[in-house]
């Protein structure tokens, strides 16, 4: 099961969350950085994992995440 994880950004700290989420994501995971001016972090992970935790100080709110199953076509 896939894992959508998301994470904003505390003030400042943008570049901080992106290399900390590319370090702690698996290597299988895709990372995305909103563009343009929105300090967001998304982690696509198939392993369902995600990112276990995150220093509170990176972020300016709780992470969400979601579980995806892939719809056969």
């Amino acid at each position: 099961m896939t894992v959508m994880w998301e994470a904003r950004a505390a003030e400042g700290r943008l570049a901080e969350l992106v290399a900390f989420v590319c370090a702690a994501a698996d290597p299988s995971a895709t990372v995305y950085r909103a563009a343009g001016d929105e300090a967001r972090v998304v982690v696509i992970d198939p392993t369902g994992r995600g990112i276990d935790h995150v220093e509170p100080d990176l972020v300016a709110r709780p992470p969400h995440s979601w579980h995806f199953e892939q719809v056969a076509r």
